[in-house]
């Protein structure tokens, strides 16, 4: 399968950090976040990468080039405005899919997390949407969907998880809808309806990196790791 990293976002609550480096390239461990991403990719297995951006984008691409020293093929789509989460996966769609290759990985690129991603095998049936979930954070304490013991999310219902930003996708998610901006909650709650989503629930370390305090907490939790 591709991979694709969500990398388009101004990053605007990380301001003033975000001023004059896309948010992706923050470093945390001594690293930029994305190379965080871009490592637990090449670990799973995955060889082909696609990064969608738009603030500041020419950064990214010069510091990753064509992704040739992590050991993959790194593939950009560039977007004049931010097209919000599901608008880039349309108009990357193309870069993902194709020669029979229908599943797609999704990480959105201002999370860390230590899930391992090879754990992201397609589904049966007619699920298109396989969502990590995670334990609510203290700054979203109601979480986002529920997750049934069938392993089925819910817009509804207990227990209440929070989406972790990664997920692996179908492409008939994407069927029929127009291309520009839109986001992917609502694509997803769709699916929620037509019984299409599942989820698995990582209890490991996961870091939703939305202000500079958390970006610095994951930097601390890092350095623990690196001297345990």
């Amino acid at each position: 399968m591709n991979a694709m990293i969500l990398a388009a976002g101004k990053g605007e609550r990380m301001r003033p950090l975000t001023l004059t480096t896309p948010k992706p390239l923050l470093k945390a461990g001594g690293k930029a976040l994305i190379i965080h991403h871009l490592e637990r990719l090449k670990s799973a297995g995955f060889c082909q990468v696609v990064i969608n951006h738009a603030w500041l984008g020419e950064q990214i691409e010069s510091a990753l080039n064509d992704g040739s020293r992590f050991g993959l093929v790194i593939t950009y789509s560039r977007e004049q405005q931010p097209l919000e989460t599901a608008g880039g996966i349309l108009q990357a769609l193309p870069l993902l899919t194709g020669d029979g290759q229908d599943w797609f990985v999704v990480v959105n690129g201002d999370i860390w997390s230590d899930f391992d991603l090879a754990d992201l095998t397609p589904p049966s049936g007619e699920t298109t949407a396989l969502l990590v979930m995670v334990d609510n954070p203290p700054h979203h304490p109601d979480g986002d969907f529920g997750l049934d013991h069938r392993g089925r999310v819910h817009d509804h219902g207990n227990p209440a998880l929070t989406f972790s930003g990664i997920s692996l996708l179908h492409r008939s998610l994407f069927d029929g809808l127009e291309h520009g901006k839109r986001k992917l909650a609502p694509i997803l709650k769709a699916a929620m309806e037509r019984h299409q989503v599942e989820g698995i629930h990582h209890q490991g370390l996961w870091f939703d990196i939305g202000t500079p305090e958390r970006l610095n907490e994951l930097d601390r939790q890092l350095a623990r790791l690196e001297g345990a």
